[in-house]
């Protein structure tokens, strides 16, 4: 257990040190690895899960489905999710940020990625909110909290790396998201609504629309209603029946969505050649980097289960007789910390293999887990220092300070403290849809 703590620790200390967080977990397992064995041990370990990692084709979900989310924001979809939602909120006060809100859970559906669906919203949703007089602190919460729902709301590339981390199942792990997905979405709606009953001014009305521009919006957004009903309904066995008795696996969902958003991308002319091998050519290299700290974080993993600290924590909650939720409520608590200086992805996968033993251990779902940490890994996107959305959305929009996006998004990030605490009380609440598969 000893040499497990000092491992941790030397991790935590390379990222602090600006080591990238791929060869901080790889280095520090390999030589963990090789003082409880021997270093040729090690190095062949370290070897055949890089091999394993390259040949294995349950991995080709990751960068299908980081292709996917490319196309869909070549596709522009994000445009006719926001002006679908405007129709129908942008008349109520504060209402440009929830429609803000609304159109970020949909691109989330088919985008996959958190920081894709801040950047791309900030383009989309910024111009308008700042038209109609919107103060800059709301405007950018809202599409900083917002752009968290893309790693929960399927398919979130965050729950297939938990999904591959875990050995748990990724469909199951999509369904667990929807409703912990929506509420998110109807608390941040909450929070809006309180910053703009504290100032007014905050959050002007914009120009009401009729019914007729209201259902001509809607025409927008089949698309996107289409791409999720494959990729879902493909995983749920909606196409089961005869003649096509299709069901299916992660892996076949996430080409079927690549290939329609690509389709849809050609349909609507957003998509040239030249954007085509630029897409490609960035799902390469996102796919290198996951894949990276993938093996860095299975290196690492390998390291931990042979110290013994999993096996050690699970002794330490029978000797003292804690209670399981008292357990999970100390686990989240070490999450919050680190997640206020550390980014979301690393903090997973420095984690996951050290908590997962002793939750499952304990008696707790594997999936109802995976989504509390990702709710907790949402948290982290918007709370100071290290709000990575935060940062994202500073980089886009150079002219407003970080100390303004952090101030309005304080109530965001106080309403998903309450959706953790109603995750964790109600494991039902995400449960639910994965129980009926």
């Amino acid at each position: 257990m000893t040499a497990s703590i000092i491992g941790f620790a030397a991790v935590l200390v390379l990222v602090m040190l600006r080591m990238p967080i791929a060869i901080a977990m790889g280095v520090v397992g390999i030589v963990g690895y090789s003082q409880e064995t021997s270093l040729r041990a090690a190095i062949s370990m370290a070897g055949r899960l890089i091999i394993d990692t390259a040949q294995d084709y349950g991995l080709s979900v990751v960068p299908l489905f980081i292709l996917m989310g490319l196309f869909v924001n070549k596709g522009g979809l994000s445009r006719e999710l926001y002006r679908a939602s405007y129709a129908f909120l942008g008349h109520f006060k504060g209402g440009l940020a929830m429609a803000t809100i609304v159109a970020c859970g949909g691109f989330s559906a088919i985008c996959g990625s958190s920081l894709a669906t801040a950047a791309t919203m900030s383009k989309v949703a910024m111009p308008q909110m700042r038209k109609f007089g919107y103060a800059d602190s709301l405007s950018t919460a809202s599409i900083a909290a917002g752009g968290t729902l893309g790693i929960l709301i399927p398919p979130s590339v965050i729950l297939v790396i938990y999904g591959l981390l875990t050995e748990t199942s990724i469909g199951k792990l999509f369904l667990a998201g929807v409703v912990p997905g929506i509420l998110g979405i109807l608390l941040y709606l909450v929070a809006v609504r309180f910053t703009v009953m504290r100032n007014p001014d905050a959050g002007p009305a914009g120009h009401p629309t009729d019914w007729g521009e209201k259902l001509a919006s809607l025409g927008g957004v089949w698309a996107v209603l289409l791409l999720f009903f494959i990729v879902i309904g493909g995983l749920y066995g909606v196409f089961n029946f005869y003649p096509l008795n299709l069901t299916f696996s992660p892996t076949e969902a996430a080409g079927m969505g690549a290939a329609g958003a690509f389709i849809i991308a050609v349909a609507r002319g957003t998509l040239s050649v030249k954007d085509t091998f630029e897409v490609l050519i960035e799902t390469a290299h996102t796919t290198a980097g996951l894949f990276a700290v993938l093996i860095g974080a299975w290196i690492f993993s390998n390291f931990v289960n042979l110290a013994g600290l999993p096996t050690a924590l699970s002794g330490l909650v029978t000797q003292w007789s804690v209670s399981p939720m008292v357990v999970i409520f100390m686990i989240l608590c070490v999450y919050i910390v680190l997640g206020c200086v550390f980014e979301s992805l690393s903090m997973l996968l420095l984690t996951v293999p050290i908590f997962f033993p002793l939750v499952t251990s304990l008696g707790f779902d594997p999936v109802w887990f995976g989504i509390i940490v990702v709710v907790v890994t949402e948290i982290s996107l918007i709370t100071p220092p290290v709000g990575l959305n935060v940062f994202v959305l500073r980089g886009v929009l150079g002219d407003v300070s970080t100390a303004t996006i952090f101030k309005g998004v304080t109530p965001f990030w106080v309403v998903d403290i309450i959706r953790l605490i109603l995750l964790v009380m109600i494991p039902g609440l995400a449960l639910f849809l994965p129980q009926t598969m």
